[in-house]
């Protein structure tokens, strides 16, 4: 008799730092690669899987807050599985919940909201430490102007000049339900400089590169290389895909948190 299929959703949260991001690669160490690994290990080897990501996070791009479906042809007792499976995953990565979902529940076309964060600070070098989690710009910055440019993301857009090799016929469109930068109080460490920045940002979709996108354009803004008036063009409907700002590095960007509707 043939297995049936079940299926399960798992939250989980990492480190994105020694990681080539995501989605599996060949030759490449990513989360995913891991995840299948470690849930291979579990299983004796003997059972077929496999795994589906909600997110695909770019190279050094870490989660407090992701998940994946898992498909797997054996029924699983989760409180042994998930102890398991947390147990044999490296320290860079853990698991915070998982349940099992019916074969209705789709875990890229089900509606869910996420909220990224950016962590950075300027002006200063910083400790090393630092680095797999925070940006520090070396120039001084405009903070204010920083936050009225944040501002203007917000409602429905054209976002075709804020992302990375858009596909295609796939709408340029997306709707930032809130976009702020305030001072960092919630991600502290000893060795963190005594002032950073958090640039949150809201939505329920989002382009490759969009938000590292948005934030070096933030960046350029803050170093008087674009203005407000530039950024408001930008976010009008048009055939322009020309790059307004750039990428800011990853490792500052946080996968904060995914909720499904």
């Amino acid at each position: 008799m043939k297995n049936k299929r079940h299926n399960y959703l798992i939250e989980v949260q990492y480190v994105g730092y020694r990681f080539h991001g995501w989605m599996i690669q060949p030759g490449f160490k990513t989360v995913q690669g891991m995840i299948n690994k470690t849930i291979n290990f579990v299983l004796g080897g003997e059972v077929k899987f496999k795994t589906l990501g909600t997110s695909r996070t770019d190279t050094y791009v870490s989660a407090n807050h992701s998940a994946f479906e898992l498909f797997v042809w054996k029924e699983l007792d989760e409180e042994e599985f998930f102890t398991l499976f947390n147990h044999n995953l490296p320290q860079d990565i853990r698991a915070l919940s998982i349940k099992k979902v019916d074969d209705k529940f789709n875990i890229i076309q089900d509606p869910k909201t996420k909220e990224y964060q950016y962590l950075f600070t300027f002006n200063e070098k910083i400790h090393p430490f630092c680095a797999p989690y925070m940006v520090s710009i070396q120039h001084d910055l405009d903070l204010e102007l920083m936050k009225e440019g944040a501002k203007l993301y917000e409602g429905t857009h054209y976002f075709g000049r804020f992302c990375k090799h858009p596909k295609e016929g796939v709408s340029l469109e997306r709707t930032i339900d809130y976009c702020e930068i305030k001072e960092n109080h919630h991600i502290t460490a000893s060795f963190f400089p005594e002032k950073s920045y958090i640039f949150y940002v809201h939505g329920k979709g989002f382009m490759r590169n969009q938000v590292r996108l948005m934030i070096g354009t933030l960046f350029m803004l803050g170093k008087g290389e674009l203005t407000l008036e530039d950024i408001k063009k930008a976010l009008k409907p048009s055939e322009d895909k020309t790059q307004l700002g750039y990428v800011a590095p990853a490792s500052a960007l946080n996968l904060h948190k995914i909720t499904f509707e």
